[in-house]
């Protein structure tokens, strides 16, 4: 059901037309009411059918449906009754700068009061525009309804698998021209990477910064104690080293001083190279990366080396993009 705002509906300097507008909606929902009735008794069967279980009805609805029309009527004069008040206040309140553009706004309701035919049933434009202006108004909260919220959820499924499909295959569409060696992968490669080297150098290096000082700063200790355990193990299981301990007097005191200075020699290798990754020193190193994949236009035999491996990178992006793509977010609001 709709559910209506009080203190919108008391503080609004326009109730009169709110007002109006309830009216207006009831005479609409009665009248179209009337028109599928009256559409449904106009079948030989159905008369036949209430004229056998409930005579009653027929001999009462019978003269109405004889003159049909001229009951129609009365809601066609009330509704244009309404159409002409709301044109006046229109032009008297300027909402429009012309004063004939109002009916041209408003069309749906010059044609739903159309008395032929299935000109009668475009009244429901009407009602839809009545909703939809109390809604704005925040009179009526059209979000909060069952209805809104059934057909807004197969909307936004269904608009939702269709765009999937447009993106993947906009996106499968360009993975095979960058495949083919295009002028896409040109321009991406010539126009948009190229010229932004200096900003993807800036970018990886500030990221593998952050992931050094994250990951291995606060574990340094750690990994220091790791990596001479391993090299410990690694020596020891190492025969040319282990022969040492044979030699006399000597060899014992060697073989233990050439494990602590090899594993303290790679500890250091290593936390050197972590550090330097850590710091702003890294720039020159991710810079050198950048270049590599993305060498300059005019070195054209580079080009051709490298062209395969941002190939791959390019087309492996877009398929990171797809995956994300194929994902269904409607399907996770069914569980």
């Amino acid at each position: 059901m709709l559910k209506i705002n009080r203190e919108n509906l008391k503080t609004s300097h326009q109730l009169i037309w709110f007002i109006i507008d309830f009216l207006m909606l009831g005479l609409l929902i009665i009248n179209l009411a009337f028109i599928i009735f009256d559409s449904i008794y106009n079948f030989t069967g159905v008369q036949n059918l209430l004229a056998e279980h409930a005579p009653l009805v027929k001999e009462l609805y019978q003269p109405i449906h004889e003159n049909f029309l001229f009951y129609d009527l009365i809601f066609v004069s009330i509704f244009l009754t309404e159409f002409v008040v709301r044109w006046g206040y229109a032009i008297k309140a300027k909402v429009y700068d012309r004063w004939y553009f109002y009916p041209f706004i408003h069309w749906y309701d010059i044609i739903g009061c159309i008395p032929v035919g299935s000109f009668r049933f475009l009244r429901i434009l009407r009602v839809i525009s009545i909703i939809y202006r109390l809604h704005q108004y925040k009179v009526i909260d059209v979000t909060q309804t069952r209805a809104f919220q059934f057909f807004n959820f197969y909307y936004e499924a269904f608009m939702e698998e269709l765009s999937d499909r447009i993106v993947i295959k906009v996106l499968s569409g360009a993975q095979d021209e960058i495949r083919r060696g295009s002028p896409l992968f040109e321009r991406i490669q010539n126009d948009i990477l190229y010229p932004r080297r200096e900003m993807l150098s800036d970018w990886v290096s500030q990221r593998v910064a952050e992931a050094a000082r994250e990951g291995y700063v606060p574990n340094r200790g750690a990994l220091r104690s790791y990596l001479e355990t391993r090299v410990d193990n690694a020596l020891k299981q190492n025969l040319e080293l282990s022969r040492l301990k044979y030699l006399p007097v000597v060899g014992p005191t060697i073989q233990e001083t050439l494990e602590e200075a090899v594993g303290d020699i790679v500890a250091n290798v290593i936390h050197q190279i972590l550090e330097d990754l850590a710091s702003a020193s890294n720039h020159a190193f991710i810079e050198d990366i950048v270049n590599v994949f993305l060498p300059s236009p005019d070195n054209e035999d580079e080009n051709d080396v490298h062209n395969e491996a941002l190939i791959n990178l390019i087309v492996e992006v877009l398929d990171a993009v797809k995956a994300q793509v194929r994902v269904k977010h409607w399907r996770s609001e069914l569980t």
